[in-house]
């Protein structure tokens, strides 16, 4: 077979020409072999690619095309404690592939050193043990799609096999699939809920670790990823490329973005002892980031083993590359960055001008995209919370955590828990940012669900094979006085209120209200707040034990926050004078009535949020909207006051069973209890 020299300014297989052209990024290699496979997995032709330019290896080969499976096989030093892996016995996956064929089966010969003497060159052929590239066609890009504002976004994140694997509506095809969120009667459910974007954990083509595969456990949530541009072949048939974009297609049709979690930050290569699938058996050096004094020693702010080299330009193109396959060909409308300091990292610490950060938020292609950051990391520090770029948003878990300690009862919350409800001015305004900022939820993937929030005041992870030492430690949750599921009617209807008064308070804040899937019915883990190898029923959504009033209360939930322009405003409000007699735009009352001033916040727990209109939300329907909480255990009498010449005070929300009564301006409103009232 015949090999050209072929283009270097286009990296991966491109299908063009009566041909494909391969081009691969290695500034240390000494030689690449490119190796065709036949569609059984055997190999048919070993070829030297022909030419080199700027450390882009590269070669055309005619009269081959879309379909054709394909690796590397890499040659350079054999220096580990120079930082170098290379080993041609082990085959490579591109990095720039867009689709795979097969999965990683474990064995000793994805290593490229032998397990027992680490610093021996390991000569067994990977090759039947390592997915093939598979060149594809291009496609048309995506142009038609939502574009929510900010203001107006509800997110729901989830997992696609946890999603769909127990929804009765689906058929086996459907179930753990693309194709299974395709489906119009779950996109209808999630419609009628109010949700306006879906977060998927991440969807790139990743690896069952090792370890779990040893103890016949499975990676459920996706985060350690093998390739940046193809998709899971474990959520599709047989196209999985297809199969995502005909979903995405369904969504947008209904007016629902997809918003996509991604890991950048490192890969499923592991640390030092770690197997040779793609970039260490490429250029190591390249594109992870080693100690300055010791290459061979990888640096591990991730918890992972490897650390992506956000430093070098390569690794910059290989993330923005990425993501423009995603937004423009996939269709995808936003990204969830996991470990989002990564990102912005340099030798001296996180800088949130750095030139990663600045490509990806000024590219133009992105420039539609809802970007969002989980500010933290491991590394030194890590926590970023409220120092990412303006267009960016963040996962606020100061949020998270001053929810849950209020509504539990903890003393001495009510001051942080009006700057969150308020859109945690505090964190994001003085960077220049709005509301919209605050990536606002009580729950995640990762942790208790909201059930086992009320329900458990400890984690129970024993399936994990960890002995219970997993997952968070510091949850702020509680049980209610018995640990996990109970008979006890007390205790289930105050569990039954908590979940309510949480939800309501994320659905009444400022800034963007993000939902975990399986919430809205009151899905449980049986207290397992790190379900990450639990691609079971553990993690998977119930639906056949759905509570269905619950979910009829969230989609009234949101409702309310969609009616009502007061309770999803695009910028901070701090007390102006409105038209309404001498209101401010926002004031916080104690039950009296009376505005807290000082060290009145030392000594409440329970308080009213009072919002009014101002001139520059003219489309409003209501005048004022008033936010009364009661974290405490006793009922309390909540008093309002008079916001304009005409109208009166009308309940629209509360978390009680029983029916509240509003007395002139008054409420009596029972302990844990949450109401929403508006003026018309």
């Amino acid at each position: 077979m015949t090999i050209l020299p072929g283009d270097p300014t286009c990296l991966g297989a491109t299908a063009r020409d009566g041909g494909v052209n391969f081009a691969l990024y290695s500034a240390a290699a000494t030689d690449v072999e490119l190796c065709l496979f036949d569609a059984d997995g055997q190999q048919t032709h070993r070829l030297k690619m022909p030419a080199q330019h700027a450390d882009v290896w590269h070669g055309f080969v005619p009269n081959i095309a879309a379909g054709q499976r394909y690796g590397y096989r890499v040659h350079g030093p054999w220096a580990p404690d120079a930082g170098h892996w290379f080993n041609p016995s082990k085959l490579l996956i591109d990095p720039y592939a867009r689709a795979l064929s097969g999965n990683v089966t474990w064995h000793p010969a994805l290593f490229a050193s032998n397990a027992s003497q680490p610093a021996l060159f390991y000569s067994v052929d990977s090759a039947p043990y390592i997915p093939r590239g598979i060149v594809t066609d291009a496609v048309i890009a995506v142009s038609s799609r939502p574009l929510r504002q900010w203001q107006d976004t509800v997110i729901c994140e989830t997992n696609v096999r946890g999603y769909t694997m127990r929804h009765p509506d689906l058929s086996d095809t459907e179930r753990g699939r693309f194709a299974g969120l395709s489906n119009a009667r779950i996109i209808d459910r999630l419609r009628a809920l109010g949700i306006t974007a879906i977060e998927l954990l991440p969807v790139h083509a990743f690896v069952d670790e090792q370890f779990l595969t040893e103890k016949h456990l499975a990676n459920a949530w996706g985060y350690n990823t093998l390739n940046f541009f193809s998709p899971m072949n474990r959520y599709a048939g047989h196209a999985p490329r297809e199969e995502f974009r005909s979903m995405v297609q369904s969504l947008h049709d209904a007016n629902i973005e997809v918003i996509l979690d991604v890991v950048y930050n490192h890969t499923a290569e592991g640390g030092r002892g770690g197997p040779n699938l793609t970039f260490r058996g490429i250029d190591n050096l390249t594109y992870y980031r080693v100690m300055p004094d010791q290459p061979g020693v990888y640096i591990n702010d991730t918890g992972t083993g490897n650390t992506m080299n956000a430093d070098n330009e390569i690794v910059q193109s290989l993330v923005v590359d990425s993501l423009r396959y995603w937004a423009r060909d996939m269709g995808v409308d936003g990204f969830r960055f996991d470990l989002a300091p990564i990102l912005g990292r340099e030798f001296t610490g996180y800088d949130r001008e750095h030139a990663l950060l600045h490509k990806i938020s000024t590219d133009t292609v992105l420039r539609h995209c809802k970007l969002i950051a989980e500010p933290w990391d491991i590394g030194p520090g890590g926590y970023q919370l409220g120092n990412f770029p303006p267009s960016w948003s963040e996962w606020n878990d100061r949020y998270r955590d001053t929810l849950r300690q209020y509504w539990r009862g903890d003393d001495r919350q009510a001051p942080a828990l009006a700057r969150r409800v308020h859109g945690s001015a505090d964190i994001f305004e003085s960077g220049g940012r709005q509301p919209r900022a605050s990536i606002n939820f009580i729950t995640s993937h990762d942790g208790f669900t909201l059930r086992d929030v009320v329900s458990y005041s400890r984690p129970h992870n024993l399936a994990n094979g960890e002995d219970n030492r997993d997952g968070h430690q510091h949850n702020f949750s509680d049980n209610h006085g018995a640990e996990g599921d109970t008979d006890d009617a007390a205790i289930l209807a105050v569990r039954a209120r908590q979940q309510r008064n949480l939800l309501a308070t994320l659905a009444f804040s400022q800034g963007t209200p993000m939902l975990l899937a399986g919430d809205e019915i009151s899905h449980s883990q049986a207290g397992n707040n790190n379900a990450y190898a639990q691609d079971n029923d553990i993690s998977w959504i119930q639906w056949d034990r759905a509570d269905q009033q619950l979910e009829q209360d969230v989609a009234t939930l949101l409702a309310l926050r969609r009616e009502t322009p007061l309770l999803r405003q695009s910028r901070y409000r701090h007390g102006e004078n409105t038209n309404a007699r001498a209101l401010r735009s926002i004031e916080w009352l104690a039950p009296s009535g009376e505005e807290l001033h000082g060290l009145d916040w030392h000594h409440t727990r329970a308080m009213t949020l009072l919002l009014c209109d101002t001139d520059d939300l003219p489309e409003a329907p209501h005048a004022a909207v008033a936010l009364m909480m009661n974290p405490t255990e006793t009922a309390l009498s909540f008093t309002l006051p008079v916001v304009a010449d005409s109208g009166k005070w009308h309940i629209a929300y509360h978390s009680t069973v029983s029916p509240l009564t509003l007395a002139e301006r008054t409420v009596q409103l029972p302990d844990k209890a949450i109401a929403l009232l508006r003026w018309h």
